[in-house]
């Protein structure tokens, strides 16, 4: 009877958490209603006539799980679930969240775990997690950071560090080493000691080759007073060089015409409505249009082709109420077309050198010899796309005198994808080669000078007779699988091509932050919120 049940397996046992049955309480299986039970059913069958007489006549009783809740297994998923979307920790308290884990495991006696234990729980991650990443550090050589700070909304200040390097098999490696609240202020004595304090804590202070941060003025007197290489973020060069190129050029009316536009839809959800019925009946795919914002890269890219793409649609619907709202003129639209051709280069390349997963310093160099043909002025340019392309030439040529340009020039060298060097010019291209870091870096001790100079030369020359691969060959696999041929300048390529060209891997990290920080999902400590991050960042990339 206890497996069957009562009335036909209808109503079954109640359960205690500690696994016994209490034969006073049943529940039935229709509703999951919990009646008292004395020996007879009078109450029962009451019960099913009342309440469920179409399913009592019509469908024979929902088949039991005979399978047993491992709630170890449960609150161990629970805990990483919670570290990897970084969510509060009190979720666990919703009675939406039990009610449906208790729905899809059939047991109704379950439970969720304490605040208490889902956080020992991701505690124990934490520091299981902590470990493996403390060992792959230690087996590697070189490791390059990107760190950069960031202000919360409730005004406290934080500063990501990640780290990056290949593995044993060539493999990209990615990982956050600590969002670590900080209360000085950023002089650069100060920000210099954060990083040192960081690698220390990682030990992995003398395996450090690059740090890669934006340009501000503190993060480079910053950088001067470490031990290790400093590399601009190129992605902010990039963007600051586009910003420059369209101050007060002859796209200003034309992009304040397309704010408006967008803000007008953007704003209201009638508007809004409006728009998404025109784009049906012009049989368009629904889309929202994309508001332009100072500090996120493409968005002005993104709205001029929203906007493009709506025409028709965006007409009609600001032609169904009157307002002071104009879409841009077909001269205008024709201008942010040409705009659009030029912007869309600039986002294929911060595509390109944006990736943790791939190798993006040696892309640098070749990407920006791209964007300058790009530029280039042609007879059939007008008057204002003759200054745009001006403009950002000349202001990305001076952002590029101040980049890394020696160790850019090496990683390319050492990419067999552009190890041609056809972005150099020809002088250029021969220096590179017998720069003093690589002539350092692959001195041959216990030799005399003759020796290493005829030694570094002979393992140049065997690797530049390699040939090149394509563009779309990865340089990884090449590189695993002519390391043994190659072992001096492998040990170069490990160190140079793990260097990120950008730091957009902190900006990365501070978005995930927000979720736990801005939102204010959770009251966490500053310890707390960084092992949330990390931990999420460490998981996520499993």
């Amino acid at each position: 009877e206890k497996e069957k049940g009562l009335l036909n397996g209808k109503f079954i046992y109640k359960t205690m958490s500690d696994g016994s049955v209490d034969k006073t309480k049943v529940i039935c299986i229709y509703c999951r209603c919990e009646l008292s039970y004395h020996r007879s059913t009078s109450s029962l069958k009451y019960h099913l006539m009342a309440k469920h007489t179409t399913d009592a006549e019509s469908s024979p009783p929902p088949r039991q799980s005979q399978t047993t809740l491992d709630c170890f297994q449960l609150t161990t998923s629970i805990a990483k679930w919670v570290a990897t979307a970084c969510r509060p920790v009190n979720v666990v308290e919703d009675e939406g969240l039990l009610e449906i884990i208790r729905i899809a495991s059939n047991d109704y006696t379950y439970e969720l775990p304490s605040r208490a234990t889902v956080t020992s729980k991701i505690h124990d991650s934490y520091e299981e997690e902590k470990a493996k990443v403390e060992e792959e550090l230690r087996q590697t050589n070189t490791v390059a950071l990107t760190g950069d700070y960031w202000t919360s909304l409730s005004n406290h200040s934080y500063l990501g560090v990640t780290a990056h390097y290949f593995d044993t098999h060539w493999k990209l490696r990615s990982h956050a080493l600590t969002v670590m609240k900080t209360d000085e202020r950023h002089y650069a004595n100060v920000c210099a000691e954060h990083f040192l304090q960081v690698a220390r804590q990682w030990n992995i202070e003398l395996k450090i080759s690059t740090l890669n941060t934006d340009s501000a003025r503190n993060m480079i007197a910053a950088a001067k007073q470490l031990p290790f290489e400093h590399m601009p973020c190129i992605e902010h060069s990039l963007h600051r060089a586009i910003t420059v190129s369209l101050q007060n050029s002859q796209f200003d009316s034309a992009l304040a015409k397309c704010r408006k536009v967008v803000g007008h839809f953007k704003h209201s959800p009638a508007n809004a409505a409006e728009l998404e019925q025109q784009q049906v009946t012009h049989h368009q795919k629904k889309e929202s249009l994309t508001q332009e914002v100072s500090t996120r890269w493409n968005s002005t890219l993104e709205m001029i082709k929203r906007i493009q793409r709506n025409q028709e649609p965006l007409r009609e619907a600001l032609a169904l109420h009157a307002s002071n709202i104009n879409m841009p003129t077909a001269a205008e639209l024709d201008k942010l077309k040409r705009l659009e051709t030029v912007l869309e280069h600039c986002r294929y390349v911060s595509q390109l050198l944006g990736g943790e997963n791939f190798v993006s310093c040696s892309v640098v160099l070749p990407a920006l010899c791209h964007l300058s043909r790009v530029m280039e002025v042609s007879e059939d340019d007008p008057a204002y796309m003759i200054k745009i392309k001006e403009t950002f030439t000349t202001d990305m040529d001076k952002r590029k005198e101040k980049t890394n340009i020696t160790w850019l020039r090496v990683a390319s060298a050492l990419d067999p994808r552009f190890k041609d060097l056809k972005c150099l010019s020809r002088a250029d291209r021969a220096e590179v080669w017998m720069t003093t870091e690589m002539s350092r870096l692959m001195s041959v001790p216990d030799s005399s000078s003759d020796d290493e100079e005829d030694c570094i030369e002979k393992c140049v020359e065997r690797y530049k007779a390699e040939p090149s691969i394509g563009i779309e060959d990865c340089p990884l696999q090449w590189w695993s699988k002519h390391e043994g041929a190659h072992s001096e300048m492998a040990n170069l390529a490990r160190r140079y091509l793990a260097t990120p060209a950008t730091s957009i891997p902190c900006e990365r990290l501070f978005s995930l932050s927000g979720h736990v920080v801005q939102k204010k999902r959770a009251a966490l400590s500053s310890e707390n919120v960084n092992r949330l991050v990390c931990l999420s960042n460490w998981l996520s990339g499993k």
